[in-house]
């Protein structure tokens, strides 16, 4: 039993050696001015409102009755996600973010404004960017086409930003895009199921 118990620390250890290796990679050597300014962008909800907002348009003015259900099962799913992230798991997982660990905080490439002091796990970009892209193509691939699978290339742009700008690990990153393909997949099974299997 004591021997489990050391290698569960022993490899716990070895994960957040390489969680913090990855970061210092991420934030303090690949970097360039370039990525400086579109990695901070990107992180702003405004940079994603077009296209979301783009997406709704799209599927509701296309799809009717099924458009206006889509929206309503999307918008359900950002609320589930951002409560599942933001709630349900960083109150119950605390977790210091890069800049305010004080074992890297001089050391980090801080490129935000403000470091907030809510937990770093998980990663609220993560979930709910991955659970919407997750039900998008869950639920689009079918019936509009299957290179909506790009849409996971355009999630993981803020969550590779959130490393980048130093207020998250690559573990919050990981952690949140599993949880968000989870939340995602869930959404998008009761819409198939509830709605789009009544529509056909």
């Amino acid at each position: 039993m004591t021997g489990s118990v050391i290698l569960s620390i022993d490899l716990l250890e070895k994960i957040k050696e390489l969680d913090y290796y990855i970061f210092s990679k991420i934030n303090g050597q690949w970097h360039n001015s370039f990525f400086d300014a579109f990695f901070t962008f990107t992180r702003d909800a405004l940079f994603w409102a077009p296209f979301y907002f783009f997406l709704v348009l799209f599927v509701t003015i296309n799809f009717k009755k099924y458009g206006w259900l889509w929206a309503l099962f999307l918008i359900l799913n950002v609320f589930l996600s951002d409560y599942v992230s933001s709630t349900l798991i960083k109150e119950n997982f605390f977790r210091l973010r890069p800049c305010r660990d004080p074992a890297i905080a001089d050391q980090v490439r801080f490129l935000v404004q403000t470091c907030g002091l809510n937990s770093s796990f998980t990663s609220s970009h993560a979930v709910n960017h991955f659970a919407a892209a997750m039900f998008i193509f869950t639920t689009l691939k079918q019936k509009v086409s299957k290179w909506w699978v790009l849409i996971f290339l355009w999630a993981f742009i803020p969550c590779y930003a959130q490393i980048y700008v130093g207020v998250h690990f690559p573990g919050d990153i990981v952690a949140g895009i599993l949880v968000g393909l989870m939340l995602g997949y869930f959404m998008a099974y009761l819409f198939n199921r509830l709605v789009l299997k009544k529509l056909t």
